[in-house]
């Protein structure tokens, strides 16, 4: 009998950011086999969630976690030995791994070093938070070796077997699905006030001219339209990273302007913020294709160019690119519905069974005769010797997956005082990235 049906499904999720965060919860309760044909629900009361948070400089805070909305059963942070450690002593019958692409690798031989003595072993899985423009083969290989490699929609699917079938690697893992997040209820017409939403995000643009520019273009917008809501959805809150690094946070940008009332910024869930929205404008953010999936009228910015560098390049031919110029004077976008397809953005209704396969996969490798077989990534200490051992000396293992002499793996529970002290490293690493490093930067261009 398969193990879903005679019990909660204990499935683990290890994240190193908000974002990630956000994505492997809500993957996790999606792709559990007792999930199907229940694709609407983003908590899935067949299984039990516990949650581990990668510390770094990206580890969310208390409102980060608030923000995604998805509750665990547990919930704690931890290093990569610790981790290695509890995956050592748990048994689980899922994990997933959303992390970097270097995190996914680390882990993957920490645990097949973990669970090279034990009989059975959890069912890997990995992918990514959103769309992928950039690094396409080395986050890719440096995620080979899970069981399933989630590919969000039929192009990033077909990209991703071609690369590993040109590497010679075993593309098998590669699973079809969407993304998590889509949702909500579809766009019917437009609100009173009319509301116009910028999803800004933490490094694109990355330069202090650029992220100025769409600023004072989002106001002016907002002075030429004073009938209309104009809203700037952040990410985080000044001190909190996300998924990127933001040197040049726009609250700072905006304590030189004086906008018009109809102007403010707004924090929260993206698909709360979605519900009131009339016009998403953007550079590249995954809320475009949340957006989409809610038949929003939708548009990624031309400005300041379509390039790789933005990300923007990958909505060439979705028939959503246009400049504020355009916006300022009320153009609204058609998209193309055979992009849309092959973007995972389903507003037809068949998101519902967007996760079946994964689904069917997973319950196959769960009542696999004899447990599954040892983790093999594509990258080991004889295909890759001058790459591999630098990627797993981050998170403090040896070219063969043990932990290295001296690695963080203290108490699970860390006292008061290193509480203190982490609390303070991070706050002083912070400061080091969107105070000192950007003036390094500019001296150097001088």
């Amino acid at each position: 009998m398969p193990v879903s049906a005679t019990k909660a499904l204990r499935v683990a999720v290890l994240a190193d950011s908000d974002t990630r965060w956000k994505w492997g919860s809500l993957t996790a309760n999606r792709i559990a086999p007792e999930q199907a044909g229940n694709a609407a629900d983003t908590e899935n009361p067949d299984i039990r969630l516990d949650g581990y948070l990668l510390r770094g400089r990206a580890t969310p805070t208390p409102r980060q976690l608030q923000e995604v909305g998805v509750r665990a059963d547990s919930l704690r942070e931890v290093t990569a030995v610790e981790f290695l450690r509890t995956m050592a002593e748990e048994s689980y019958d899922v994990l997933v791994l959303s992390l970097v692409g270097g995190g996914v690798q680390a882990m993957l031989h920490g645990l097949g070093r973990v669970w090279e003595d034990r009989a059975s072993r959890p069912v890997v899985v990995t992918g990514y938070v959103g769309v992928v423009y950039e690094k396409l083969a080395d986050g890719l290989l440096l995620r080979h070796g899970a069981d399933l490699v989630l590919a969000n929609s039929r192009q990033d699917a077909d990209r991703f077997r071609g690369v590993y079938d040109g590497v010679g690697a075993d593309s098998s893992a590669v699973t079809e699905v969407a993304l998590p997040f889509l949702g909500g209820t579809p766009y019917t017409g437009e609100h009173d006030p009319y509301t116009v939403v910028f999803a800004a995000q933490p490094s694109v643009p990355d330069s202090r001219k650029d992220r100025t520019y769409l600023l004072n273009r989002l106001v002016q917008h907002a002075r030429l339209h004073p009938g209309r809501d104009v809203l700037l959805k952040l990410r985080s809150k000044p001190g909190e990273h996300t998924t990127h690094i933001e040197e040049l946070p726009y609250q700072k940008l905006m304590q030189r302007l004086d906008p018009p009332a109809n102007f403010r910024l707004v924090y929260g869930n993206m698909g709360e913020v979605l519900d009131r929205t009339d016009l998403l404008v953007t550079i590249s953010s995954t809320a475009a294709l949340e957006s989409l999936h809610r038949r929003i009228p939708t548009v990624v910015l031309t400005d300041l160019g379509v390039r790789e560098t933005l990300g923007n390049h990958h909505f060439v031919g979705s028939g959503c690119l246009a400049s504020w110029d355009q916006l300022d004077a009320r153009h609204r976008p058609v998209p193309d519905a055979e992009w849309v397809a092959r973007q995972g953005v389903v507003p037809d209704g068949s998101y519902d069974t967007a996760f079946d396969a994964a689904r069917e996969r997973i319950a196959k490798l769960l009542d696999r005769p004899g447990g599954l077989p040892p983790l093999t990534p594509y990258y080991t200490p004889v295909t890759a010797p001058g790459y591999l051992p630098g990627i797993l000396a981050r998170h403090h293992l040896g070219p063969d997956g043990t932990p290295l002499p001296g690695a963080p793996a203290a108490d699970r529970e860390p006292g008061p005082v290193r509480q203190i002290v982490r609390r303070a490293a991070r706050g002083a690493y912070r400061h080091g990235v969107q105070r000192v490093a950007p003036v390094i930067r500019r001296m150097g261009e001088l």
